[in-house]
């Protein structure tokens, strides 16, 4: 495929509202499939039946052969059988065949049951002669039993899932069915599925190392098939035509994708880097920077996007040593880079705010409060979630002609934030009173909302996981459509200390502890900013 056909294909194919939504998982297209088929697949339900059920059991009896036989000259032959076949299932029949391998080709608990009965029943007796052991060891029958335990401990589709890795495309296969699995477990919870799913992606994590993938830069000279995949799979800004793709990976800009030997062609996930002279504060900074500056100028690098090209291998932190390794070597060409940074979304903060705004109008209502701030601070279970100035200055809105309804500060903020098409973004006058508490209330998010003790915000989590730190928190960054629906324009500078990076992380991985600039925790923390700005303005009085 020439430049001209990857034109062709660009305009036939993108679709501005939809490109961010990544290639979907065999399962659910699908599904997608069978939904749009409707009355028309009903018609041919009796002679489909029987065709589906024979297709079903090819695939099954093949999936079986492939765990229990061991002829690499067969094998290989049953192997390619199985992937196939399964390819060619429908949703109904790969969820059945899924369940098949999570339940009949798990483990042995039988033989496991008897063999901790083994361990325990060692007598006392033959545990006290460890003392006498001349190597200070335990009896032989410890250590079979033990390494018996072992064996027995691992699930019989383990052998599948070895040999399909072995197998020419056998990798791209298991990263498919897993993005099946999660398809049915986003769904059902069902136990068995969810050990199936564990155990793949151990083995997954494993296959996948570092040390196994290849770090390329990908440019404008790389065949057209490789950079339909970069279009394709872009989740974070959308590639909008062939000068946008090329000026990406133009002068100014870089792109390195993750390769595995075994799935040629195809980056695992890529990374998008802008060369700057200072970090941008807003994504029109970084896609529309036209011309970009002299590359011997940056000592900036910026990265805007990082993507997963396989919904499969979600949960496995590919980013973390994808960021590393391009940090080294962007340091390694171009000595004079001392910042490394990211402009990044923050996918969640919209999502967490608008219940949170919504469960305090009503729980007011509940407890028959009043409508004055005075009255709610006075609340045991009620979350002041604004600011007294801020308040006053959304409540002053209805004397303004960008009169909005609203019984209080918190209904006029959730009513503008689900206003129509973010009319709201387009006023001046709105937007200089929204700045304050949006900005305050997305630091409280990044910095206090927590899961299990980590970052509640997906991206924030992977970032500072990685050894960043939040340095700073950008007012109307993207003004994008997505970007208004998922963070109110708010995008996030994280910065990559080369110094600090490991100590960051195992900070953030021992304890939760997220480091931030002090502007950052200022915005949290308004009284703090308050006595800062004091303490400033007295140190310059004479």
């Amino acid at each position: 495929m020439n430049k001209k056909s990857l034109a062709i294909l660009l305009r036939a194919r993108m679709r501005p509202n939809n490109s961010t939504k990544l290639a979907l998982a065999p399962l659910t297209n699908e599904v997608n499939l069978m939904q749009s088929s409707g009355s028309h697949a009903a018609q041919h339900v009796p002679e489909n039946e029987n065709k589906s059920r024979k297709e079903f059991e090819h695939v099954r009896e093949s999936m079986r052969l492939a765990i229990s036989m061991n002829k690499t000259e067969v094998l290989d032959t049953v192997l390619n059988d199985f992937s196939e076949g399964y390819f060619s299932l429908s949703y109904d029949n790969r969820r059945r065949l899924l369940l098949v391998l999570a339940k009949e080709f798990d483990l042995n608990r039988t033989q496991v049951r008897e063999l901790i009965k083994q361990y325990l029943g060692v007598s006392g007796e033959e545990a006290q002669l460890a003392g006498a052991e001349e190597d200070g060891g335990y009896p032989a029958g410890f250590y079979r039993i033990e390494r018996n335990l072992r064996h027995a401990l691992k699930p019989m589709y383990e052998s599948l899932f070895e040999q399909l890795n072995m197998h020419p495309g056998g990798l791209k296969f298991l990263s498919c069915l897993r993005a099946d699995i999660l398809s049915i477990i986003a769904e059902e919870n069902i136990a068995s599925l969810r050990a199936l799913d564990s155990y793949l992606k151990e083995k997954l994590s494993t296959w996948l190392s570092p040390a196994v993938l290849e770090l390329y830069q990908i440019t404008w000279n790389d065949p057209a098939s490789l950079l339909e995949k970069i279009v394709a799979y872009e989740a974070v800004h959308p590639i909008s035509n062939l000068i946008d793709l090329k000026r990406r990976l133009g002068v100014g800009r870089r792109c390195f994708g993750y390769f595995h030997p075994a799935i040629p062609g195809e980056p695992l996930i890529f990374i998008e880097v802008a060369l700057l002279k200072n970090v941008a504060q807003t994504i029109q900074e970084v896609l529309w920077n036209d011309p970009p500056i002299p590359e011997c100028e940056a000592t900036c690098a910026l990265f805007y996007s990082i993507s997963s090209t396989q919904p499969g291998l979600a949960g496995i932190n590919l980013g973390k040593f994808l960021i590393k390794r391009v940090i080294t070597l962007v340091k390694r060409d171009m000595p004079q880079i001392s910042t490394f940074a990211t402009l990044s979304p923050v996918p969640g903060y919209i999502q967490w705010l608008l219940p949170k705004l919504a469960s305090q109008l009503k729980l007011a209502e509940v407890e028959g409060i009043s409508q004055s701030l005075e009255d709610r601070s006075n609340s045991t279970f009620l979350d002041n979630l604004l600011e007294p100035e801020e308040e006053k200055a959304l409540m002053d809105l209805s004397d303004c002609r960008e009169s909005v309804a609203g019984r209080n500060g918190t209904d006029i903020l959730l009513n503008l934030l689900t206003s129509r098409n973010h009319e709201w973004s387009n006023s001046d006058k709105l937007l200089s009173v929204l700045k304050a508490p949006l900005l305050r209330l997305c630091a409280r998010y990044l910095l206090q909302e927590k899961k299990r003790g980590k970052a509640l915000d997906s991206v924030a989590n992977f970032h500072l996981q990685n050894g960043a730190m939040i340095e700073r928190i950008n007012w109307m960054a993207d003004r994008s459509e997505k970007g208004l629906n998922q963070s109110a324009g708010i995008m996030v500078n994280y910065v990559y200390r080369l110094g600090h990076i490991e100590e960051y992380a195992q900070s953030y991985f021992s304890t939760g502890n997220i480091h931030a600039s002090d502007d950052v925790r200022c915005y949290a923390e308004p009284s703090k900013g308050q006595d800062k700005k004091k303490n400033q303005i007295e140190d310059n009085m004479p």
